[in-house]
């Protein structure tokens, strides 16, 4: 029997699952098969989720149903999910930090008894990771291990489990473009041998690489499956967000007078640490004119986040100055620096920038309630408030049934548009931008950047952090790369490519045009310390 006469490995139908009055799933069909690689696509909040939470038995469905290999089944929790040979890699991980990768894997198995015996596990393991291509150390504790390999034991531990049907939610989100390729290369080996791999994800051009086919879902609805080989980005993204997206420009278009910008942000030799005591920042020196964005690269752990940190008064830095505005800021305090024009979108929006527990108008206000209109001596101003929420919520188009819907309950893109509306409300003199767009869909994405080019055309400074290459070429000017706490290089986003911006992140130094200039306009050294 040919793979295609074959039943799918799964195959879902008329899939509703309600939550109150809210519809997450409307009859939704999806099948994948085994051999294959499939994409499940949508705007944040179009039930993607929702509907492979149903295939791992974490959710039962109010109406539907599922069938693996051709043959019915009601999962009643996610252990029968299990031993159907379903296993799901979450967005967010679910590893025991203080415990090796084998004890990881053995966790919640049955039949353990009060030991652990690891020794076969970690063989397991070897072999697993060589023959698949993610290799970790299984003797490693979880919190020795980067992000990327952090998420191979998570695959390892379904595969290990006999998995036949690879589920993974927005798989590289977390990676760097190495990582990723090499995450790409993994599952496109395991569909070889014969597995399902079904995978959620926003990037459109990983999807097209990847993917065999491509199942989209739009308002709890699925709108087509379609050949990966025979579509194109803009008609997916078409089907996604079912209407026509505006041609994005691939680079920003210099402004005038780009010698002359006044000075925004001046960085000079900044130091700081980061949370576990050791050097994150070791002599940063950075400078952002009005009117301009600087894009700042690096793989994960380089000192990104620390930066954003110590600019936004968040982590206080042990040696160099921070400059706003003319004003010095080292050290201030966070509500100092956001009075002083600061707008910060930060790396996580509900851990830093949202309470997801308040409503949409207390979340909206909490750049601006001590001051009018908002508030009236100690008192708040309620209509004040619901009349600012309201603009705010149609400006940036944030779909939420009202202000008074928890922030908690928004999808992840919607959470970014409140986040990015409040923040840049009242013409902000510096934007510092931490992964704008990660995790949210393409419609939410076309927002997001049109904001922050509507904040730099009005003559912010924008400084812009991400891992997604393609949105620091699309919305920088200039990009600086961070490599183990230092600035290793500095490149004009008009002339920059992908592997020369890669081999800087990697710590190649010493390329032509990679050379950047210090603040007495000398060039520096890209191998030279400081």
């Amino acid at each position: 029997m040919t793979r295609d006469a074959a039943p799918p490995a799964v195959e879902m139908r008329g899939i509703t699952k309600r939550f109150g009055e809210v519809v997450a799933n409307a009859g939704v069909d999806f099948a994948a098969r085994s051999g294959e690689v499939h994409a499940l696509v949508g705007e944040n909040g179009a039930g993607k989720s929702t509907l492979m939470s149903v295939l791992t038995g974490l959710y039962r469905p109010d109406t539907g149903t599922v069938a693996i290999d051709g043959r019915p089944v009601r999962f009643r929790s996610p252990r029968d999910a299990i031993d159907a040979g379903i296993g799901m890699v979450h967005q967010h991980f679910t590893l025991v930090d203080s415990l090796t990768v084998a004890e990881n894997v053995l966790l919640g198995r049955q039949g353990q008894g009060f030991r652990l015996d690891t020794s076969t596990v970690e063989r397991e393991l070897d072999a697993l990771g060589e023959r698949h291509g993610l290799r970790v150390d299984p003797r490693a504790r979880i919190w020795q291990l980067s992000v990327g390999e952090q998420q191979r034991v998570e695959i390892l531990r379904v595969l290990h489990r006999g998995a036949r049907i690879l589920i993974l939610d927005e798989p590289t989100a977390v990676l760097t473009p190495r990582e990723a390729a090499g995450l790409a290369a993994a599952l496109r080996g395991l569909a070889d041998e014969g597995l399902c791999v079904v995978f959620i994800s926003h990037k459109l051009d990983e999807v097209l690489a990847l993917a065999d086919q491509v199942t989209v879902l739009r308002r709890g609805r699925s709108v087509g499956t379609v050949d990966a080989a025979a579509t194109d980005r803009r008609s997916l993204a078409r089907l996604m967000v079912g209407r026509e997206l505006l041609p994005e420009d691939r680079r920003l278009t210099p402004t005038a007078g780009t010698p002359a910008r006044e000075t925004v942000l001046e960085v000079v030799g900044l130091r700081a640490e980061g949370d576990r005591g050791r050097p994150a920042l070791d002599g940063v020196d950075l400078r952002v004119g009005a009117g301009e964005s600087l894009g700042i690269a690096g793989v994960a752990g380089n000192g990104q986040r620390e930066l954003a940190e110590v600019v936004t008064g968040l982590r206080r830095a042990t040696a160099g100055r921070v400059v706003i505005g003319g004003q010095d800021l080292t050290n201030r305090s966070p509500r100092a620096v956001a009075a002083a024009g600061v707008a910060h979108i930060p790396e996580d929006r509900l851990a830093t920038g949202l309470v997801g527990g308040l409503d949409l108008a207390a979340n909206a206000i909490l750049r601006g309630y001590r001051v009018r209109p908002l508030t009236r001596g100690p008192l708040l101003a309620g209509r004040a408030i619901a009349r600012f929420t309201d603009r705010l919520l149609d400006a940036n188009d944030v779909q939420a049934p009202g202000r008074s819907t928890p922030a908690g309950r928004l999808s992840g893109g919607n959470q970014q548009k409140l986040l990015l509306g409040r923040e840049l409300d009242g013409r902000p003199r510096l934007v510092v931008a931490v992964h704008p767009a990660r995790g949210v869909d393409v419609g939410a994405t076309e927002t997001i950047h049109r904001l922050l080019r509507e904040q730099r055309a009005a003559g912010a400074a924008t400084l812009l952090i991400s891992e997604d290459l393609d949105e620091l070429l699309a919305l920088s000017d200039r990009i600086a790369v961070l490599f183990e706490g230092r600035v290793v290089g500095e490149v004009e986003s008009a002339t920059a490519d992908h592997e020369q911006l890669g081999l800087l992140m990697a710590g190649v130094t010493g390329q032509p045009g990679t050379e950047r200039a210090g603040f007495d306009g000398v060039p520096i050294g890209l191998a030279a310390d400081g």
